[in-house]
């Protein structure tokens, strides 16, 4: 789609595109066709959408450029349609009750992207002798491109060539010569001069061009010449890209080389380009129709008119619906602006403007041009004769009171107020009302400002309506700027000057009183000044007593008026009494005071409080903004130390003085709750409890405990337990009582266990407990769930340690005593026996307890060895458990030592082991030499562990006595068994003969010297089994569970390292408990031991365990846990 703007030439292939190209977009073009005037007329135009995306742009246009989408209306309608079975749109133009001015060339474009279609057609109105067209002046013309101008005079018909004009004039000129020659197509035009300008090229198949333009008058004849070089080429004549076709309006001739094309009555529809081709080359050229002079038949006639009435100035010209142009003192009026007061009314050749609301601003000379004369005349617009049907009166009028003012002319005007020359404006006071031909001014609670004359003028007559309206003012106190009551407030010692308003006409006369006493305009404190717009009252430096009421007496002609004024001096406050401190906390306190006895005669704003050390005199202050209760939590101290407090009270005038400082009092705090509440024991008639100690205490220490119970009744509450009980700040719900409790210990205690007697069997408990200090009880600790009064059978179960779980070894003398916890309620019965036989209680001490039993020997001797058997019974139910004891003492001598052989520097002795070992195994033998002439002692060897040894680098010539020392673990003994014959080292020169010795057997059946003992585990942590063996050959050591060989299960690790066997189980769970046997086998025998492993439950059992709870407590708690887990199962 080509693209061009006014003054551009349309481009030169525009034209070829109309025709010469294929109709690439529509379906159907449509087609000329004529109608009669008053009639109707449908042109279609179809296009194809079947490889369209949208839908394509259609434009209807009116010669050569003017768009008909704008005129669209009551005679012109355009309708577009879709059809989606034949995706086909249609395009229709209508055309309703043609008139003659409606016939022309019309031309239909289509666009769509980089697609562009176009047809030309006529329109034939038959009514008149017409041609092919005629641009039409009416609703489908274009007359808005006519401008402001100045009216020239009435122009002859010029003898000249308007295209010949335009080329050689100034382009701001064209509008004019435009409208002086009656060019319709005037952008039109201009493109055709500017296309025109260009050179035209050589042309070798035309001898004779066109020329650049022709001119002809309306219903003329033009004759269009060129000149063929080859007059044998064909020659064809085109109209706006439209072939010519010979006919009775276009004539063709030929003349040789000439080729001549005749136009015949000329119309609008022939103002075109035109051009001519001759083989591959053409010459253009543009034909400009020129109409007849538009003349005025009946010109403006002066006019008069009054203000605000319709005026309408007439004139006829020589042509229907012409265009004429209307003038204001030779300046354009302008009738397309919205808010116009001038409108046009064109009735056929009769033309009107129309002036709504004259004014005298219309008051101008008025003219109308045409084409072909024009018309001026005077409009004059005066005022209508005014009358004053009600004046305005005098009005005298009381202060405050309403000023209504009234008047009434003969005509509905605009008019202004005014006062002593002023401008009156209009306010919340002042309100100016116009009704038709009634005006009114009302001025609300009337001032003496407003006393004057007054003057109304209609607008716009200068005419004066006048009044004089008279204010009369009684005298009066204005006491606006008092508070309520009417009271003054001072602070003492300043200077008080209350000055007060007065009014009253004349001034009136001014008395001040206080009481019975006259204050009079002199030199005291207390005095009044007079002025004669107000009354001044001073008070000097004032003081408490001037406080009262003082009144105020006006009086002149018109009356008297009297005021009361409550003067109230203030002051500070008084100090507000010693405050109290009523309670004391780890590092605050609450304090409360009473209010000052005098407030300085303004209420109290608030107060400040400041505190400080006993031993110190420096206070601080400890609120920066003013407190308006009088109770305060001063914080932040230091626990232990001695304080001091004192109040400040604050009102409007200041701080009062300090209160007297409080009593001393120090800063103490309760201790946390006790922790870790729980049931040790529970009898049918008691309940003992026990507990640790808080986690904090603080500076006032910890007196002791109270313990409190109340029975489980009718009235409870559920709530969620709090951080301080067990469950956590998310534990479980549990029942907390509601009644009142009952203190169990009637002293504080300071014991961590405490039994609650004397408890009805069967009855449930809540049980708390407070710890005690100095500065009050801290908050209770609650049991989490109620406690059953009621002892419950537990069956036996005794907690043997594990060092006892192995033989208990010790010496002669030392003390033996032995705690073997046990659990079994109700209280279990304890019996020892050793040997199979009772305890000796005059020898061995036994004490038992609930929870345990105690053996005690003082002076353990070697006849206190033995099996030891326990047996705990509750009831029917019996445990039983056996502890080894040993008393050791150091071995007896050696039974003999003898002298087996001596030879050259050696000597072999032999021996016997000690008839008393002790009570313990000999572990090895101290052997010692003698000369026999020194008889002095050193020691050969020690810790030697066989019966027989040879002494070897002995002096030759000496002679040797041996002896020997037993040892066991208790160390040497106390004699040593010495040889009886001595061992003489022969000289040289003495036959040494070789003994003969035996090969020794180290062979030996599998022994395990350290046995398996029972343990116990905790799931889910690494659990050891060992034991030590010796035997040669190595035994093979095989480990069995329940009897049955564990093999390749990766839970279990076995290693041996010399002559330890250990077995690794890898986190045991309580599956893994059982007995476990290691069974030892060489070629010599077998020997097996064996052990019992119990895995505790997990987490829990190990927690309770490292919290310090005894293994029978928490055996019960793991019982229970397992009973609750089946029975859920």
């Amino acid at each position: 789609m080509s693209v061009w703007s006014v003054g551009d030439g349309v481009p030169e292939d525009a034209d070829k595109r109309d025709n010469s190209q294929k109709s690439i977009l529509f379906v159907e073009k449509p087609h000329g066709g004529s109608v009669s005037v008053g009639e109707n007329i449908t042109f279609v135009a179809k296009v194809e959408a079947k490889d369209l995306l949208r839908k394509p742009t259609v434009k209807w246009f009116k010669g050569k450029w003017m768009d008909l989408a704008s005129k669209a209306g009551k005679h012109l309608q355009l309708k577009e349609t879709f059809e989606r079975q034949t995706k086909i749109y249609t395009f229709e133009m209508y055309i309703i009750k043609a008139k003659e001015n409606y016939a022309g060339n019309y031309r239909c474009e289509v666009t769509y992207k980089d697609k562009f279609d176009s047809c030309s057609f006529d329109l034939e109105v038959r009514g008149k002798i017409l041609g092919e067209g005629q641009d039409d002046a009416g609703e489908l013309d274009f007359s808005g491109l006519l401008k402001r101008r100045e009216v020239t005079e009435e122009r002859q018909e010029p003898a000249i060539d308007v295209w010949e004009l335009l080329k050689n004039s100034n382009p701001a000129d064209y509008e004019k010569i435009a409208f002086q020659y009656g060019i319709t197509d005037l952008r039109g035009m201009l493109k055709r001069l500017k296309r025109t300008r260009r050179e035209e090229k050589k042309s070798a198949a035309f001898g004779k061009i066109l020329d650049p333009a022709y001119q002809v008058d309306k219903g003329g004849k033009v004759r269009f010449v060129v000149e063929l070089a080859d007059p044998t080429v064909e020659l064809k004549w085109y109209k706006n890209g439209q072939e010519i076709r010979p006919s009775g309006k276009y004539i063709f001739e030929h003349k040789g080389n000439e080729r001549i094309l005749f136009i015949n009555n000329c119309q609008l529809a022939d103002d075109a380009r035109y051009y001519v081709t001759a083989g591959d080359e053409k010459c253009s050229t543009e034909l400009f129709l020129r109409e007849p002079p538009v003349l005025v038949t009946k010109g403006l006639e002066d006019t008069n008119g009054y203000v605000g009435e319709k005026v309408e100035l007439s004139c006829e010209v020589s042509e229907d619906d012409a265009n004429v142009k209307w003038f204001k003192n030779g300046m354009e009026i302008n009738l397309e602006e919205a808010k116009s007061r001038y409108k046009v009314k064109i009735d056929g050749k009769k033309h009107i403007l129309i002036i709504d609301e004259a004014s005298k601003a219309d008051n101008a000379t008025y003219s109308v041009m045409t084409t072909g004369g024009q018309s001026a005349a005077k409009l004059s617009v005066d005022l209508r004769p005014l009358k004053i049907m009600h004046p305005l009166e005098d009005q005298t009028v009381r202060l405050g009171k309403e000023i209504n003012l009234k008047c009434e002319i003969s005509e509905n005007l605009e008019g202004r107020w005014y006062k002593n020359g002023q401008l009156v404006q209009p306010s919340d006071r002042v309100k100016i009302y116009h009704k038709g031909r009634i005006h009114r001014l009302i001025i609300d609670n009337s001032l003496v400002d407003d006393e004057g004359d007054y003057l109304f003028v209609p607008e716009p007559y200068k005419i004066n309506i006048t009044c004089r309206v008279h204010i009369i003012d009684p005298p009066k106190v204005h006491l606006d700027g008092l508070g309520d009551g009417n009271v003054v407030t001072v602070v003492a010692g300043t200077k008080l000057r209350l000055e007060l308003p007065i009014s009253g006409e004349p001034p009136p006369k001014v008395m001040w009183s206080k009481g019975d006493k006259w204050l009079m305009d002199s030199g005291a404190r207390i005095r009044a000044e007079n002025y004669p717009d107000s009354s001044c009252l001073v008070i000097d430096s004032a003081e408490r007593d001037d406080s009262g009421v003082y009144r105020i007496m006006l009086k002149n002609e018109a009356g008297e008026d009297t005021a009361h004024i409550n003067i109230k001096v203030v002051d500070i406050p008084d100090p507000p009494p010693a405050p109290d401190v009523i309670e004391v906390g780890e590092d605050w306190c609450i304090m409360n005071w009473e209010p000052p006895a005098y407030d300085g005669g303004s209420p109290i704003l608030g107060y400040f409080i400041e505190r400080k050390k006993k031993q110190s005199s420096r206070w601080m202050r400890l609120n920066f903004e003013l407190i308006k209760e009088t109770t305060f939590e001063p914080k932040k101290m230091i626990e232990g130390v001695a304080y001091e407090v004192r109040v400040f009270a604050v009102n409007a005038i200041g701080t009062s003085k300090p209160s007297m400082p409080s009593k001393p009092f120090v800063p103490l705090a309760v201790t946390s709750p006790p922790t870790m509440l729980a049931v040790d024991g529970v009898t049918d008639t008691s309940v003992t409890m026990k507990w640790r100690p808080p986690d904090h205490i603080g500076a006032a220490g910890l007196d002791g405990y109270v313990i409190e119970y109340c029975f489980e009744g009718s009235k409870y509450s559920v709530m969620q337990l709090s951080q301080a009980t067990a469950g956590g700040p998310r534990g479980p719900r549990a029942w907390v009582p509601s009644e009142e409790w009952i203190v169990a210990n009637p002293e504080m205690t300071d014991k961590t266990r405490y039994t609650i007697n004397g408890l009805p069997t069967g009855s449930k408990i809540f049980v708390r407990v407070k710890a005690l200090n100095a500065a009050g009880s801290s908050d209770p600790r609650l049991h989490p769930q109620p406690i059953l009064v009621k002892e419950v059978i537990e069956p036996p179960k005794i907690r043997l340690p594990r060092h006892l779980k192995q033989t208990y070894i010790r010496r002669v003398g030392e003390a033996v005593n032995l705690v073997i916890p046990f659990q079994g309620r109700p209280r279990a019965k304890v019996s020892w026996k050793k040997n199979g036989a009772h305890v000796d209680k005059s020898q061995i001490n036994i004490r038992n307890s609930e929870n345990d039993t105690i053996i005690f020997i003082r002076k353990a001797e070697r006849i206190h060895s033995g099996t030891y058997d326990i047996k705990v019974k509750v009831d029917n139910l019996v445990d039983r458990a056996t502890i080894d004891i040993q008393i050791v003492d150091r071995p007896g001598p050696p039974k003999a030592v003898n002298i087996a052989d001596v030879w050259g520097e050696n000597a072999a002795l032999e021996w016997t082991p000690p008839k008393d070992d002790g009570n313990a195994n000999i572990t090895g033998y101290t052997i010692q030499k003698a000369d026999k002439k020194s008889m002095e002692w050193f020691t050969v060897i020690e810790h030697y562990h066989r019966t027989y040894i040879t002494i070897t680098e002995l002096v030759i010539g000496n002679e040797y006595y041996f002896r020997i020392f037993s040892e066991n673990m208790c160390g040497l003994s106390e004699d040593a068994t010495m040889t009886t014959e001595s061992a003489v080292i022969a000289k040289d020169g003495k036959v040494y003969k070789n003994p003969v010795y035996e090969d020794f057997n180290f062979t030996e059946p599998p022994m395990f010297t350290q046995p398996l003992i029972n343990t116990y585990a905790v799931a889910g942590y690494n659990a050891t089994l060992n034991c030590s063996l010796r035997g040669n050959p190595t035994p093979k050591t095989t480990w069995l569970k329940n009897k049955v060989i564990i093999m390749n299960d990766p839970r279990y690790r076995m290693f041996s390292n010399q002559g330890v066997c250990t077995l690794e189980i890898r986190k045991p769970s309580p599956y893994d408990g059982g007995t476990y046997t290691c069974k030892a086998m060489n070629e010599l025998g077998t020997a097996e031991v064996e052990c019992k492993l119990e895995v505790k439950g997990g987490v829990s059992f190990f927690r309770l365990l490292m919290d310090g709870v005894p293994p029978h407590i928490i055996d019960s708690y793991m019982r229970e846990l397992q009973e609750g887990t089946s029975e859920t199962k």
